[in-house]
C-alpha cells in the first residue's frame, strides 16, 4: 500500500496501521488442541510439581534437539539462575554485553561479577578474543549468548575454556529450532538455556528448560528447581521453585506440534523483509545462512549512520507514529543499564562494537500477526521517510520542542 509523504503520521494523519504491530506478538499453534489439553489437565487436577504434560514437554525437546536430557522451567531467567548455581560459579563470569539483561542479573543477583566484553560487529555474537583477554584467577565461567539464534563461535569458546580449565554455558532464548555447524543448538557446552516466553517464537506462555549432555548436572537440575527435594519429605540439596507449571507444558506442546508452520511463516516474513528493504538507503537486514536451520524469528535491521539520511531513533519515532512498534535491541548494552553504568569503567574491556552496534539496530515484527501485505507497507513507510529526510528532521525536532 502506497503511504504519500503528505499522511505520514509525523505529520499529523492516522496511522498507517489502525492497531499496534508488535514485536514478539505470541504465537498460537491448534488452540481446539490446546483446549482438549487444559481439560484433560482441569479432570486431572494435576497443575504443577512435574506433571505428565511436563515430563511429555522434556521428551519432545529432547527428541527435537538430540539431546539426552532438557529440565523445563518455569522461564528462562530462573533457569539459567539454576544453571549458574548448579555449577557452583563464583568471582567473575563473562559474557558479552550485547545482550537481555536478564542474563546479567543472574549473576549479579548470585554475588557474581559480570564482566562485559566486546562483540563481534558481523555477527553480533560475542567475540571469542576479546572473551580470552578478560580471562583471570577470577574468572569461574564463560556464558556465550546466541543472538538472534544464529551461533556464536562454539568451537573457539569451548577452546578457551578449556584451556583455562573453566565451563561455558549459553544463553539461547533466541535459538530453539536453529542450528550451529549442522549441529542443533542445545547441545554445546555444559548446558543450554532456552526461553519458551510468550513473545518467542515457540512459547509455553512463560517457560524455560535447560539441555545437557552431562547426568549429574541434569539430576542436580531437577532437584534445585524443586526445593531441593528428592521424594516426599527429603530435601538433599538447596533449591527454589523454579517448576514449570501444567498449563505452560501444555502450550509448549501444542506450540511445538506447530513448529514448522510457525518457522515457515517466519521464513516467508524475512525473505519478503529482505526484498522490500533492498533497496531502502542506509539500510539492511541482517542475513540468515542458508546452511544451517533458522527459527527466522527476528527481523534485524542495521541503519548505516554513514549512509542513512536519519538516524536509527528517527526511524524508530517515525514507524511508532505508525503504530509498527519497532524495538531497540539490546539498546544501550548491558553495560549501560544500572546496577553496571555505576560500575567503575573497566579499561581492559573495551565495547566500541557493542555501543556502535546498539545504536543502529532495529528489530521489526513477524510472526503469525504480520503478513507480506503489512511488510510492503512498512518498507513504504521507511522509503518515504528516507527520501523526505529533512522534512522528517524537522519535524520530530519541533515535536520534541
Amino acid at each position: 500500500m502506497s503511504v504519500p509523504a503528505r499522511e505520514l503520521a509525523i505529520f499529523g494523519s492516522a496511522p498507517a496501521f489502525a492497531s499496534p504491530l508488535h514485536v514478539g506478538r505470541p504465537n498460537i499453534g491448534d488452540r481446539e488442541q490446546f483446549l482438549v489439553r487444559v481439560n484433560d489437565m482441569l479432570d486431572r487436577r494435576w497443575f504443577s510439581n512435574d506433571g505428565p504434560f511436563v515430563q511429555e514437554f522434556e521428551r519432545q525437546v529432547e527428541a527435537y534437539l538430540g539431546v539426552p536430557h532438557c529440565v523445563a522451567v518455569c522461564n528462562a531467567t530462573v533457569g539459567l539462575a539454576i544453571a549458574v548455581r548448579a555449577m557452583e560459579l563464583t568471582g567473575e563470569v563473562i559474557l558479552p554485553s550485547y545482550t537481555f539483561v536478564s542474563t546479567a542479573h543472574v549473576l549479579q543477583w548470585q554475588n557474581i561479577k559480570p564482566i562485559f566484553v566486546d562483540m563481534n560487529p558481523v555477527t553480533h555474537n560475542v567475540c571469542p578474543d576479546q572473551v580470552r583477554a578478560a580471562i583471570n584467577e577470577r574468572t569461574s565461567a564463560i556464558i556465550g549468548v546466541h543472538v538472534w539464534g544464529r551461533g556464536c563461535d562454539t568451537e573457539r569458546l569451548e577452546s578457551i575454556a578449556q584451556s583455562h580449565g573453566i565451563p561455558v554455558l549459553y544463553d539461547s532464548a533466541h535459538a530453539f529450532g536453529c542450528s550451529h555447524q549442522g549441529r542443533m543448538i542445545g547441545n554445546f557446552g555444559k548446558c543450554e538455556v532456552f526461553s519458551f516466553h510468550a513473545t518467542k517464537f515457540l512459547n509455553s506462555f512463560e517457560g524455560g528448560a535447560i539441555t545437557t549432555h552431562d547426568t549429574k548436572l541434569a539430576e542436580k537440575l531437577r532437584l534445585m528447581r524443586n526445593f531441593g527435594f528428592a521424594g516426599y519429605d527429603r530435601v538433599i540439596e538447596l533449591g527454589t521453585n523454579g517448576k514449570m507449571t501444567e498449563v505452560c507444558a501444555a502450550m509448549g506442546i501444542t506450540s511445538l506440534e506447530a513448529i514448522d508452520d510457525l518457522i515457515e511463516v517466519n521464513r516467508r516474513n524475512y525473505h519478503h523483509y529482505v526484498t522490500e528493504f533492498a533497496a531502502l538507503q542506509g539500510v539492511s537486514v541482517l542475513e540468515y545462512s542458508s546452511r544451517e536451520r533458522n527459527n527466522y524469528h527476528y527481523i534485524v535491521i542495521e541503519v548505516d549512520a554513514h549512509r542513512c539520511p536519519l538516524n536509527r531513533d528517527e526511524l524508530v519515532a517515525v514507524l511508532h507514529a505508525e503504530n509498527v512498534l519497532a524495538r531497540k535491541y539490546f539498546w544501550p548494552g548491558c553495560h549501560g543499564m544500572q546496577p553496571y553504568a555505576s560500575d567503575p569503567p573497566d579499561a581492559r574491556h573495551s565495547l566500541v562494537q557493542t555501543d556502535r552496534v546498539a545504536a543502529q539496530v532495529i528489530v521489526l515484527p513477524n510472526g503469525q500477526s504480520v503478513n507480506t501485505v503489512d511488510i510492503s507497507r512498512v518498507s513504504e513507510i521507511l522509503r518515504i521517510a528516507i527520501q523526505r529526510a529533512p522534512d522528517v528532521r524537522a519535524r520530530l525536532q519541533a515535536n520534541l520542542g
